[in-house]
């Protein structure tokens, strides 16, 4: 007899007052029968954050009222909306970030968003506006039960480790328009254009739940007094764990998708399959609180200043 990890199972809350259908095992839900926006009573946007802890990424089909400013409205219905520190907000908006395949910004590999900053973003709210007919689907991976099924030994190791986190990393080895001279240029210029670094604990505790994941990614630099060798060598091990299929689960976009994911339990990617076809979508972050390590130990901003003007070039 197969016996099942009951911690894992990604189950609806039969008590939950919100049409809830579980997506995948151990992560992601599609929640039925509610129309997002800022006039949202209080008692749903409670069950709504309730089911996002559960679930770490929940997803709403046919949210066609939305426009920037309800997507907005809502946002700050469920949480303090920020912007970008470096990218500039979509014109007329407050916070949102667009995503446009025309701009070359798919993020085609494994992050957590903004992780280079202390307060990272605590949630992300996007919205499909123009998706190809095929491709572009976007996948998150679920970095608490990544920790929770960690060897020990490895768990051990895992919760005495630091890292450097950076926005100025390797883009060209992350986007599916690597080759793009001017892409990259632009990468630097824009999203790098400050450049910051910061060191978090590899093992942060999770504000409301207590719950330990894994905080890697592709703005990850390098591990606390290692070489960047080992650092290489040990964030592959790690980030295995984090990025098993058991651990992910993959959403086909349609327009008027919203997707809301706790950005401090999981990892995500857009897969850059669809070719030259339009993919956009917009996003709003909502503000987080700086992590805190297992034995009670703050992230701290390292770095913060204009990107050298060598590296621009």
């Amino acid at each position: 007899m197969t016996i099942v990890n009951q911690t894992f199972l990604n189950a609806a809350d039969a008590e939950g007052p919100l049409d809830v259908v579980p997506v995948a095992g151990r992560i992601g839900a599609e929640i039925r029968g509610v129309a997002l926006g800022g006039d949202l009573d209080e008692a749903t946007v409670a069950a709504i954050r309730a089911a996002l802890l559960r679930h770490k990424v929940i997803f709403f089909r046919d949210q066609h009222q939305l426009d920037d400013a309800a997507q907005e409205a809502f946002a700050e219905r469920l949480g303090k909306p920020v912007a970008h520190p470096t990218v500039p907000v979509v014109p007329g908006s407050r916070y949102l970030l667009e995503l446009d395949s025309k701009e070359g910004r798919a993020a085609s590999s494994w992050h957590t968003d903004v992780t280079f900053v202390p307060a990272y973003p605590e949630a992300s709210i996007l919205r499909a506006i123009v998706i190809p007919q095929a491709g572009g689907d976007t996948l998150w991976a679920n970095t608490v039960a990544a920790y929770e099924q960690l060897p020990d030994s490895l768990r051990q190791l895992a919760d005495t480790l630091w890292a450097v986190h950076s926005n100025l990393y390797d883009y060209a080895t992350t986007h599916a328009n690597a080759n793009d001279l001017e892409a990259i240029r632009r990468h630097r210029e824009v999203f790098a254009s400050t450049v910051y670094e910061t060191e978090h604990p590899l093992v942060r505790v999770h504000p409301e739940t207590g719950e330990r994941s894994l905080l890697l990614g592709h703005f990850f630099k390098n591990f606390s007094n290692l070489s960047s060798a080992d650092s290489q060598r040990l964030f592959a091990i790690f980030q295995e764990h984090v990025i098993k299929p058991e651990n992910t689960v993959r959403w086909r976009w349609q327009p008027g998708d919203v997707a809301i994911w706790d950005n401090r339990a999981t990892q995500h990617r857009a897969i850059a399959d669809f070719g030259f076809q339009h993919r956009q979508l917009r996003r709003a972050t909502i503000a987080g609180t700086v992590p805190v390590s297992i034995d009670g130990r703050e992230s701290r901003a390292i770095k913060q200043e204009p990107l050298p003007v060598a590296a621009a070039a």
